[in-house]
């Protein structure tokens, strides 16, 4: 190989390994599923929204995972996830820094990998490829952890479109000329931008749509949901705070 290896500031992995971990605290601390997570289940679901981007990367490239070749990254992952917790009660507060807090994560991890999977030979388009999946990696681990529906994680806001398009463009400046630092710093930008503004108009596939509704299903499974048809009998459920859905969300499609 001609060109030189490409190899990510340590100081660059570590800011996306403990945004990624204060991330996937934030979310598992406010998790009202079936069970919820004490201090150790917050640790370890920020630690794999931390890291699991960037071993999935390297597994992908062949490469010894970086994440555990060094002792910070656990370190920071792990100390990430906590802080996250314990300051759940004031980011919960703060939802558009929680918003563009997870859109720089996903284009941290996403040009990262795309930049060292071109650096290390790999073609554009696997190239964008192993960028998506570390991108979106981390978050699919920590949901199929949690027993929740994979889709492709943050369902109604374009997680995984905004990972690919900002590859995309890291991949298609590359070849034209532009360094590979400049490349992923434009690839990081345009996947922020795309998923900020995807939150913030309600941006979202017809079969994002769906996927959430059962997620939102799943998380209140403890609260009786009964549809619109069955109001009559609500009257039996007294005020036990039962949630009456539209026929078509409680109603089985044919295509489910």
């Amino acid at each position: 190989m001609t060109e030189p290896l490409f190899v990510i500031p340590l100081w660059a992995d570590l800011l996306a390994v403990g945004l990624g971990g204060i991330q996937g605290a934030l979310f598992a601390s406010g998790f009202r599923g079936r069970a919820r997570l004490d201090l150790l289940g917050v640790a370890i679901i920020g630690t794999m929204i931390g890291m699991g981007g960037g071993i999935i990367r390297d597994i992908l490239l062949g490469l010894a995972p970086a994440t555990l070749q060094n002792n910070w990254y656990l370190v920071t992952a792990v100390g990430a996830s906590l802080v996250g917790m314990l300051l759940a009660g004031i980011f919960d507060r703060l939802n558009k820094v929680i918003v563009m807090l997870d859109a720089v994560v996903i284009g941290m991890f996403g040009a990262f990998g795309t930049a060292k999977a071109i650096a290390n030979g790999i073609p554009l388009i696997p190239a964008i490829f192993i960028g998506a999946c570390a991108a979106v990696g981390g978050s699919v681990i920590r949901d199929i952890a949690m027993g929740l529906p994979v889709a492709i994680m943050h369902v109604g806001s374009l997680y995984a479109v905004a990972a690919v398009v900002g590859n995309a463009a890291l991949a298609v400046s590359y070849a034209l000329g532009l360094p590979i630092v400049a490349a992923a710093i434009l690839g990081i930008v345009l996947t922020t931008i795309i998923r900020v503004l995807a939150v913030v108009f309600d941006l979202s596939l017809p079969e994002q749509r769906r996927l959430n509704r059962r997620r939102v299903a799943l998380e209140t499974r403890e609260i009786p949901v009964i549809s619109a048809g069955d109001i009559p009998a609500a009257a039996d459920l007294g005020h036990t705070g039962a949630i009456i859905l539209p026929d078509d969300i409680t109603r089985p499609r044919e295509d489910d």
